[in-house]
């Protein structure tokens, strides 16, 4: 028999950040069928984002960790993902995000990154994450250094000339 997982629910001022559901693939499909995807893991048909969203979900069950659907507290609507990533292919876990357009420019993935640090940190007993990020996407480099990380340029990313962003998790504010 297969181990029941639970998924915790963190909560902030503003969001609750809790276990992926069918709900959130449309966002996530429409998200990574957008320009607005090209720095992160480029853009995708929907059978293609199921596949890609399905394998995220599963990290949970396989790793114990993984990404959190991100609620505004307030409201209940979905604003975007924040979670732990590691497939295969990646050196480490990887802190990462996306919100939805109307959450941008709002502090919603900062606030979730760090929750998800924190969490990373005071459950897991984990003192490091990393960001891999594509040396294109200057906003989630600027995001990744306003939450204290420092890039590191000899740190192993996904990909030749990815920036790899190393945060220092007993830094983090309990």
């Amino acid at each position: 028999m297969t181990p029941t997982l639970t998924i915790p629910t963190l909560t902030t001022d503003r969001l609750v950040l809790r276990a992926p559901k069918i709900t959130d693939f449309p966002h996530w499909a429409a998200f990574f069928a957008s320009p607005r995807s090209i720095h992160e893991r480029g853009m995708m048909d929907r059978s293609q984002a199921w596949r890609v969203w399905a394998s995220d979900v599963a990290i949970w069950q396989l790793r114990g960790y993984g990404p959190f659907g991100v609620d505004d507290r307030e409201t209940g609507a979905y604003l975007g993902e924040v979670g732990i990533y590691e497939p295969d292919s990646f050196p480490e876990p990887e802190l990462g995000w996306f919100v939805v357009p109307q959450a941008e420019g709002r502090g919603i993935a900062a606030e979730a990154a760090r929750a998800v640090m924190g969490w990373a940190r005071d459950s897991l007993g984990w003192t490091r994450l990393i960001n891999i990020i594509d040396p294109e996407n200057a906003r989630s480099i600027a995001l990744g250094q306003r939450l204290g990380g420092v890039i590191d340029p000899d740190a192993k990313g996904e990909d030749p000339g990815d920036v790899v962003i190393v945060h220092d998790l007993t830094k983090v504010p309990a």
